[in-house]
């Protein structure tokens, strides 16, 4: 099920970062509501930094939007300026910017530290180990307290841990405790929906067998959120996971109406490792939730915070020639992304066949 977000507004909303009223953006993995002007440094951060989505267009899953409601209302904005609220600190070191200062380089220069630096953050003890971080998030997430998780997050725990005593990750446990806004944390902060437990079960099927049923069809269709985007994106449809169809093939067009990049594309998709394959899947992925959220931005916002986003920007933690391809993914007219598209979509329903025909626990 999917709502509207503008049906389910606070009245003592304010922005995050500088406090301004009526914030028409959020980031998901922050936990954040954002005013344009802010949300526009966090765009040209990348969705690795804060993934942004508008409150007031496009729709919002029911545990996706109770995550964000439950998350601000727990105050998490403490975390990300824990040491701002230090009154022992000099005052100087603990001024936030106001609605009216500039975007630049004010309020800019202030979100950059914050989000990208994480320097308000309260830092883990240098003695204890990321593994601890991990087990504490492990325990953390049986429960509906969200800030302990988002701290935990914050300072460096691993949303992928496995407990070796207990045989089974975060995202286990949290949907097996019945859980859902901590199974969305968990995954808006790359927690891998298809993780086995030691019993060889998957996170959904932990939910099911609690009897936690609304939220293991949420986890299922986290599993396919990827292909679900470019699906969309490509026809306006969704699949039906709750009936078994996980993916919807559209007509691919003839060979003559390709240009020569989307033949070259097609030939070599098929060859490609699974795990090549599901790191192209999530650029496009990418690309296609820059795109969305460009056509949203440039339909309201207005003035300064206008200035878009055309291509994604440079992640890190990734390699040169992979944020090269990233990139280059702008370049695509609308008809070479739905072909592309479609060849993805083609091969991803290929490999899914294949690995259902093999035993479990086999590439």
């Amino acid at each position: 099920m999917i709502i509207s977000r503008s049906k389910h507004r606070s009245s003592v909303e304010v922005c995050a970062d500088c406090g301004a009223s009526d914030p028409s953006w959020a980031s998901i993995n922050r936990g954040l509501l954002l005013c344009a002007e802010c949300c526009s440094v966090h765009r040209s951060m990348g969705r690795h930094i804060s993934h942004v989505k508008s409150l007031r267009q496009g729709s919002w899953p029911p545990s996706l939007l109770a995550m964000v409601q439950a998350l601000t209302a727990q105050n998490v904005n403490s975390i990300w300026e824990h040491s701002l609220l230090d009154t022992s600190a000099p005052k100087h070191l603990r001024k936030k910017p106001q609605p009216k200062d500039p975007l630049h380089p004010v309020k800019s220069e202030f979100i950059l530290a914050k989000h990208l630096r994480l320097a308000y953050v309260l830092r883990a003890r240098r003695d204890e180990p990321p593994s601890e971080l991990g087990r504490q998030l492990h325990s953390a997430v049986r429960s509906s307290s969200l800030d302990t998780a988002m701290r935990l997050l914050a300072q460096g725990a691993d949303p992928n841990y496995y407990n070796q005593e207990k045989g089974s990750t975060c995202l286990h446990v949290a949907c097996r405790a019945g859980q859902p806004a901590q199974a969305e944390l968990l995954v808006a902060w790359g927690a891998d929906p298809t993780a086995r437990d030691c019993s060889g079960a998957t996170p959904a099927e932990c939910a099911r067998q609690g009897g936690h049923t609304e939220l293991a069809d949420r986890l299922t269709e986290l599993v396919y959120e990827a292909t679900d985007r470019l699906i969309y994106f490509l026809t306006g449809e969704r699949p039906d996971h709750a009936a078994g169809r996980h993916y919807i093939v559209p007509r691919a067009h003839d060979t003559h109406e390709m240009t020569d990049v989307a033949k070259a594309a097609r030939g070599k998709l098929q060859l490609l490792p699974n795990h090549l394959f599901e790191e192209l899947v999530m650029d496009i992925y990418d690309e296609i939730d820059r795109r969305e959220t460009e056509a949203i931005w440039q339909t309201s916002a207005t003035g300064l915070e206008r200035s878009g986003v055309v291509f994604l920007p440079v992640n890190p933690a990734l390699s040169a020639p992979r944020n090269q391809g990233r990139q280059k993914l702008a370049r695509l007219s609308t008809a070479e992304m739905a072909t592309l598209l479609r060849d993805v979509l083609v091969d991803a329903t290929r490999r899914q066949h294949i690995a259902t025909l093999q035993p479990r626990g086999r590439e």
